[in-house]
């Protein structure tokens, strides 16, 4: 696996202060913080939701240029703010057809090689493909071996998740799990989080084989939309759900280059899955660096044959 050189935040280990802000979440009610913030996010009150719009926008020094509307009162909750639409054309995408596109804005948190059924989590971390993927082995085989990619939203970024390659979807497996905070101090700190935390994880068929898309919640934002079903969590639920999709017909599911399929109603992590030998990740997409939707993050190495997922 190519990693980053030891220096950078990202390959350090976990520290003692990393420990002492994670051990806090172990004991907080992760789902009923979840269910508050839900809530308190969709008030229509208009001096709530633009007090709360203008002061996550001052703090985390949100772009809103390039948003549809940098007006508060254009929104109806402040949830609607979080999950803005953009304005077309400042989300270019790459326009050569073997290359992936970035998924979010966001950062790299790790990419590489899946070793065997590991994946790297942070140094001295990882955790099981097939504990990621819900302990669905068919779903998991194909991975063995493949590439990953981990990227994480801050507050800040952008919240709709655009599809990397065009793709038919043919499975998601919703997994319950805990909502620890994905922040970079409990990845290194937290074992298996990411395999821990309730997440969607969304199969589909495409140009490099196989390619999963896992949205993974967290702490206060553990509610994931997909532009096939609506939101999907809440309610958090305590079994896996295995939905299959038609790859034509009535029920099928079919999402072209760049398409929206999902959004973070607040924010997480989007772990991307591909087979061996399908795709090579670019030599940016190294730990800790800046992600924009839509531009190339690695390119197909052996495109597959598979349905037409034109419009």
């Amino acid at each position: 696996m190519t990693r980053q050189p030891a220096s950078s935040p990202a390959e350090q280990g976990a520290s003692l202060g990393d420990y002492l802000l994670s051990l806090p979440q172990y004991l907080l009610p992760h789902h009923a913080l979840s269910r508050l913030v839900l809530r308190a996010t969709r008030v229509r009150q208009r001096a709530w939701k633009n007090l709360l719009i203008r002061q996550i926008s001052r703090h985390y020094r949100i772009d809103l240029e390039e948003a549809v509307s940098a007006d508060p009162d254009h929104y109806a909750s402040f949830n609607d703010f979080f999950t803005r639409p953009l304005k077309p054309g400042v989300r270019p995408l790459d326009p050569r057809p073997d290359r992936l596109l970035s998924p979010v804005d966001g950062r790299v948190s790790q990419a590489g090689t899946i070793e065997a059924t590991r994946i790297f989590q942070a140094k001295g971390r990882d955790y099981s493909l097939l504990e990621l993927l819900g302990g669905q082995t068919d779903s998991a085989e194909p991975f063995r071996d493949g590439r990953f990619a981990t990227l994480y939203l801050s507050p800040r970024d952008y919240h709709r998740i655009h599809m990397p390659l065009a793709g038919t979807l043919r499975r998601t497996i919703y997994v319950p799990g805990r909502l620890f905070s994905v922040a970079p101090h409990t990845v290194r700190s937290v074992p298996r989080l990411f395999a821990r935390n309730e997440r969607l994880v969304s199969l589909f068929d495409t140009a490099a084989g196989p390619m999963a898309l896992v949205a993974v919640g967290a702490l206060f934002v553990s509610c994931i939309e997909t532009v096939w079903s609506g939101i999907e969590t809440p309610p958090h639920g305590h079994r896996v759900r295995v939905r299959d999709f038609p790859a034509e017909g009535p029920g099928s599911v079919h999402l072209t280059r760049g398409a929206e399929m999902g959004r973070f109603n607040m924010g997480s992590t989007v772990i991307l899955l591909f087979g061996p030998e399908a795709v090579a990740w670019e030599a940016g997409v190294r730990p800790d660096a800046a992600l924009r939707m839509g531009q190339a993050i690695g390119r197909l190495l052996q495109p597959a044959a598979t349905p037409d997922t034109g419009p």
